[in-house]
C-alpha cells in the first residue's frame, strides 16, 4: 500500500466528515503496508464502577455480553469471585425473605478475607433489624429514592434555583420514576387481557 494511496483514502474520509490529520490514516495502514493483519479493537477494561454494578444485578437482567464480560472478570480475580458468591447469597436470602442462613453468611463474610469482612461485625451487632429487613416485605427504599431525587436536583441547580423550580423538578422525577415502576418488565407469556367495560 502506497502512500499516494493513503492519501487518496485521507481524502476520501474527510469528503464524509472526518477531521483526523493524514498521518493518523497512514499510520493505520501501515501493517498491511507490511502484510501484517490490522489490529483488532481492544476491549476497555471494566471500571470498578462496572464491576460493582455487574457483581450486585440479578444475573439474569445480565445480557450476553455483559455475562461474559463478568464471568472473564470473576476468572481473573478470585477475591472479586468470592465477592460476587457472597453478595449473590445474601441477594437469595433477599428473594426468599428467609433470614435462616444469615448466621452462616456472616461468618463466610468473617473467615472470606476480603475488606468486606468488616462489616459482619456491624451486621452482628445489628443482627436482629437485618433479619427483620430481609423477612419483611417493608422497607424505606422509596424514601431512600425521594431523597436522592432532591440531593440530585439540588446538586443539578448547584444553588440556581428558588424552591418553586425546585419543587416540580422533584415532582416531575417522582411521576417519572411511577410511571416506569407502573410498565411491566417482561412480556405477558399468555393471550393478551380482554378489557372488561361496564355497559
Amino acid at each position: 500500500m502506497r502512500a499516494s494511496t493513503a492519501k487518496i483514502l485521507h481524502q476520501e474520509l474527510a469528503g464524509k466528515g472526518y477531521l483526523g490529520h493524514y498521518q493518523r490514516v497512514k499510520m493505520a495502514l501501515a501493517p498491511l503496508r507490511r502484510g501484517l493483519p490490522l489490529d483488532e479493537p481492544r476491549e476497555r477494561p471494566p471500571s470498578p464502577r462496572d464491576a460493582a454494578r455487574w457483581i450486585i444485578t440479578n444475573p439474569l437482567r445480565h445480557g450476553p455480553q455483559t455475562a461474559e464480560r463478568l464471568r472473564r472478570l470473576l476468572d481473573h480475580c478470585p477475591e472479586l469471585h468470592r465477592t460476587h458468591e457472597l453478595v449473590r447469597q445474601f441477594a437469595a436470602m433477599l428473594d426468599n425473605r428467609d433470614a435462616t442462613p444469615l448466621p452462616a453468611w456472616l461468618d463466610h463474610l468473617t473467615n472470606s478475607g476480603l475488606p468486606l469482612a468488616g462489616i459482619a461485625t456491624a451486621l452482628r451487632e445489628d443482627r436482629h433489624p437485618v433479619a427483620q429487613g430481609i423477612t419483611s416485605p417493608y422497607n424505606s427504599g422509596v424514601n431512600e429514592g425521594r431523597i436522592t431525587d432532591v440531593k440530585l436536583q439540588k446538586r443539578i441547580m448547584a444553588g440556581r434555583a428558588g424552591v418553586p423550580l425546585l419543587r416540580h423538578q422533584v415532582v416531575l422525577v417522582a411521576r417519572l420514576r411511577r410511571r416506569s415502576a407502573d410498565q411491566p418488565t417482561t412480556p405477558s407469556k399468555g393471550p393478551p387481557d380482554t378489557e372488561i367495560r361496564s355497559p
